[in-house]
């Protein structure tokens, strides 16, 4: 058994690992793990907009609470804002209750340490190893001793004026016309309402949650909707988050996508110039795009690759010392605010950017040039090592001969979907799209017929 993904417990509601007899135990086991002799022993728990929240939100509290460790729940708010509140609060653990992009009937459980990092692999595996413990319910403090759950009213508040904060004071986005879209998720609120309060004219879309409509065809990974409503308003610029708002994708005035690497390019050369930027380097994943990396080492700035991963990326800078770090995808982390990616952030710091240097996000942008890039998804039962099948493991060596020099093909398992991920990346367009669907046709024919 295996708990712990790349990013948390995740998986459809009412099956394994996401049934409320289950989510019972992890509460208990990581209430065991975390309690300290000593302390507050609370636990700040947060969550997104889906239906299910409501349920493992109550089966987590009641198995926390059993084993003897208080709970502060602040109901819908974006991922970020409980790593900021757990610090902020000084609480011992930080739990949001989320699926992040996936669909609404699908849900997960990610844990943040009491200074807001994601939590070591080691208690991870010992939750894990706990959840399974028949002997988990001896020992259960009885009377007095068992903890108790209460509500904190203005959490988001709290993190609506730290994210403020995070520019500086006087600043404000006045002119600017900016589109949000919530994704029907965790920052429906936190974002509309930090950059209203800054003076920007602000065009909501999908923020209007009723439990199962998180992340459908909107948000960060549905981008259509964003680019259009842009064009349609005459926006400056458009603001995508994911359902728990720890990422943030941008489209221009022009309607074009800007993705998580080119914010990475902007952001870093202008932390460069004003001398902030720790260690002259940026941290980043095997997916980001040679043309970061070619436009990064252009300018002189450093660029260190990690697993696919946000919490890869915040290990990393963690360890280094460096400041500014991200992913494609829109995870972006800015370590001198927050301990992890951080859709609102990440939104004021680019507005931030385009008003201080009085340009558009399209001219900010133009000198990072991407390589074609094609991800393509296959869906499989079970994940298996690719090199230990011929048929796949000869595709993907043809597609590494194909591009040589001009590209590269990463082929890996999803950290927290059933699917096989194909990224071709390279100079040539039309190779590139047909190196991917080979791949993928391969490992689509093979694992079906194996699995």
């Amino acid at each position: 058994m295996k708990l712990f993904g790349t990013d948390g417990i995740r998986g459809r509601v009412n099956k394994y690992p996401m049934t409320p007899e289950n989510v019972l135990k992890i509460g208990m086991a990581a209430a065991r793990v975390l309690k300290k002799e000593q302390g507050r022993n609370t636990v700040i728990i947060g969550k997104d907009t889906r239906l299910s929240g409501y349920m493992i939100e109550s089966a987590l509290t009641s198995g926390i609470c059993s084993m003897g460790m208080n709970v502060t729940l602040v109901g819908p708010i974006p991922t970020p804002g409980v790593a900021f509140l757990t610090r902020a609060l000084r609480l011992d653990a930080g739990i949001v209750i989320s699926a992040s992009h996936n669909p609404y009937e699908d849900n997960g459980i990610k844990f943040f340490s009491s200074d807001g990092f994601k939590l070591p692999d080691g208690l991870e595996k010992r939750i894990e190893e706990l959840v399974i413990d028949d002997g988990l319910g001896e020992r259960r403090p009885l009377g007095s001793d068992i903890g108790k759950a209460y509500r904190l009213d203005d959490a988001t508040g709290r993190y609506i004026e730290y994210i403020k904060s995070t520019i500086p004071k006087g600043m404000t986005l006045e002119g600017i016309r900016v589109v949000v879209d919530c994704a029907n998720g965790a920052a429906y609120k936190t974002t509309p309402w930090v950059l209203r309060e800054l003076g920007a004219e602000v065009i909501v879309i999908n923020d209007k949650p009723d439990g199962i409509n998180i992340n459908e065809g909107c948000g960060a990974l549905h981008l259509e909707g964003l680019q259009n409503a842009v064009k349609q308003n005459r926006a400056h610029v458009g603001i995508a988050h994911d359902g728990d708002a720890d990422r943030a994708m941008f489209c221009d005035e022009k309607g074009n996508i800007v993705d998580g690497d080119q914010i990475i390019g902007i952001c870093s050369l202008e932390l460069k110039n004003e001398g902030r930027l720790k260690g002259n380097s940026v941290v980043s994943t095997v997916m980001s795009n040679l043309g970061l990396e070619h436009y990064l080492l252009k300018k002189g700035i450093k660029f260190i690759r990690t697993k696919v991963g946000d919490r890869f990326v915040a290990e990393k800078m963690r360890a280094g010392g460096y400041n500014l770090g991200g992913e494609q995808s829109g995870h972006i982390i800015f370590s001198d605010y927050n301990t992890t990616g951080d859709g609102p952030i990440t939104a004021l710091q680019v507005l931030h950017l385009m008003k201080k240097q009085g340009r558009s996000l399209s001219r900010l942008v133009s000198g990072i040039k991407l390589y074609p890039q094609i991800l393509m998804n296959v869906e499989v039962e079970k994940k298996r090592e690719m090199k230990s099948i011929p048929e796949i493991d000869a595709a993907i060596k043809r597609a590494e001969k194909r591009l040589a020099e001009k590209g590269r093909i990463l082929v890996r398992p999803s950290g927290t979907e059933p699917k096989i991920r194909v990224m071709v990346e390279g100079e040539d367009r039309h190779l590139v799209e047909k190196l991917a669907r080979e791949v993928s046709r391969a490992i689509k024919d093979k694992m079906t017929d194996d699995s």
